[in-house]
């Protein structure tokens, strides 16, 4: 062999390609977790129902989405989805509107009046659930599911929680949100109302339950010293937004105030808007530290709310507010300048965070808690007593709806294992697939269909919902943006491009394998693949011969 054909063979060699006895590398088929399904709390097989929801295949897309969350309705609205946060698309033009086809399929669920199935056999066990918030019901129906006798007992009057008292029907309607809780009846699960549950073990023994999940919603507003604050009418923004949505809003007078940055903030800014009164924010930071999301943020100004960045309150007298210009020091920490100023307002609302009534479970022998009176809980999302769980906003995490279900969904898998005398151990997870690594040569621009909303003019009165629902073309549109990062979708793109028809087609939904005699490892196939489903492995003779 002359030099020439040595330096082709090495060049060949180093990038893995070749043909007949040169192959180094060959092709394998492969699956890695998509970016959306890693960044969603409620662990969704978000790429798996988008697939079925593009194909027209709504029912079964509804089917897959229920599998991990219970209420695709209620989280098509609320959830401040950060799965599109993290969506592979962004880096082509924008994320897929995965909460809008949701949304879609949720409605179109309710609408077709699609239930649950029910487990074909039971287990005998029972369990107790304290409080019908989104971690209660989303535990009860998982725990349903697995075949178990579930209760939840709830202090309010109406299943929801926090969905249903603090979160504003221009947002959350309420017949949605009580046609998913009755669904979720319907599968089983039985809901006592009006039980406010003080006495945990009392309780688990009386009605003799094998297991109890705790998840009391925090429902209490977290409170500040403001000097001569009793001169002022002060409200908290939990029991502001309860009685509101409960059609009985207290009397705020005509300018109000509302002291925070967070989305219950926005919330509670936009309602007493909507209640006729000229409405302001106090924030002591600044827009970009804000806890608020930024689409929060915009409706509300969109709506005529005015905020105050930068502005602390120092002292109320009467209807007046002094407050003290802050600024930012390099840490992006507000520190006082010493120059104040005087705003006008009837009545302020507190909407400094939320606290959990968590004072019933410390006569519990066993559990303990945090500084700030969450409960503290073991991997199991077991509390320090055996047989008796938490999760939602009474343990250590963020708080988000989202994140409750997801916690409701985990706490299920441990208290049936528990019941069962073993442990709930979650099985391996795939590689996580990047933008960086997809082959996007049919890459198009085709920007996400944004969600119509309400008119201004139509919102300042009532209560109307303000994003509106995608149309059936729309939301088949929207699905059929999802790349399907690192999971093969059956494109034929290896099949076309393989010199060698090396590519053997398996039919529908069972994808393809190579031909080993006739593929040379040329890595064409890996090339074309937009989503990243091949990947060039080592030869396993050249990997021995590594070893």
């Amino acid at each position: 062999m002359n030099t020439k054909d040595l330096t082709q063979r090495a060049d060949l060699t180093r990038h893995g390609r070749g043909t007949g006895a040169l192959r180094t590398r060959r092709p394998d088929y492969v699956d890695f977790l998509p970016p959306c399904n890693d960044a969603c709390p409620a662990g969704e097989n978000i790429q798996a129902w988008l697939a079925l929801a593009q194909d027209g295949q709504h029912e079964a897309a509804w089917r897959e989405l229920v599998r991990d969350n219970p209420m695709p309705s209620i989280h098509g609205r609320v959830c401040y989805h950060p799965c599109e946060d993290s969506c592979n698309r962004i880096h082509t033009d924008s994320a897929v509107s995965i909460h809008a086809v949701e949304r879609f399929l949720g409605d179109l669920a309710l609408e077709k009046k699609w239930q649950f199935e029910k487990p074909s056999a039971k287990s005998g066990r029972k369990i107790l659930i304290v409080g019908a918030g989104p971690s209660g019901l989303s535990a009860a129906y998982h725990l349903t599911k697995m075949g178990h006798d579930v209760e939840i007992r709830e202090a309010g009057p109406v299943a929801g929680g926090m969905i249903h008292f603090g979160i504003p029907a221009y947002r959350m309607p309420r017949d949605e949100l009580q046609a998913e809780v009755s669904r979720i009846e319907n599968f089983g699960v039985k809901i006592t109302l009006n039980h406010r549950v003080d006495d945990v073990l009392a309780e688990k023994e009386k009605g003799g339950f094998d297991a109890v999940f705790v998840a009391v919603g925090a429902h209490i507003s977290k409170k500040i010293e403001i000097p001569n604050r009793d001169a002022g009418k002060i409200l908290d923004a939990v029991s502001f937004l309860s009685k509101a949505n409960e059609g009985d809003p207290p009397r705020i007078g005509r300018r109000v105030a509302i002291y925070g940055g967070g989305n219950t903030a926005m919330d509670a800014a936009r309602t007493a808007k909507r209640l006729g009164a000229e409405t302001m924010i106090i924030y002591r930071r600044d827009r970009s530290t804000m806890p608020a999301h930024d689409f929060e943020a915009d409706e509300a100004m969109e709506e005529g709310v005015k905020i105050n960045w930068l502005r602390t309150i120092k002292e109320i007298d009467k209807s007046t507010f002094k407050v003290e210009v802050m600024e930012l020091d390099e840490n992006r920490r507000p520190q006082p300048t010493g120059k104040f100023e005087e705003l006008e307002a009837d009545s302020l609302i507190l909407a400094l965070g939320q606290d959990t009534d968590t004072a019933f479970l410390e006569s519990v022998p066993g559990i303990e808690f945090e500084w700030d009176h969450t409960v503290i809980v073991d991997d199991n999302m077991m509390t320090g007593h055996t047989g008796i769980f938490a999760g939602g906003d009474m343990v250590p995490s963020e708080r988000s709806v989202t994140i409750a279900v997801g916690h409701g969904k985990h706490a299920a898998r441990h208290i049936d294992a528990f019941l069962q005398d073993s442990k709930y151990v979650r099985g391996p997870r795939n590689e996580l697939i990047g933008h960086e690594r997809l082959h996007l040569w049919y890459r198009t621009n085709a920007p996400k269909i944004e969600q119509e909303r309400l008119p201004i003019d139509r919102r300042g009165t009532g209560f109307d919902e303000v994003l509106q629902n995608l149309s059936e073309e729309e939301a088949l549109f929207e699905a059929k943006r999802c790349l399907s990062c690192g999971n093969c979708f059956e494109c034929d793109g290896c099949y076309g491009a393989c010199p060698q028809e090396a590519i053997i087609k398996l039919g529908p939904g069972k994808r393809y394998k190579f031909d080993f005699d006739k593929c040379t490892g040329c890595a064409v196939c890996y090339e074309q693949c937009p989503c990243h489903a091949i990947e060039m492995i080592d030869e396993p003779a050249t990997a021995e011969a590594q070893t």
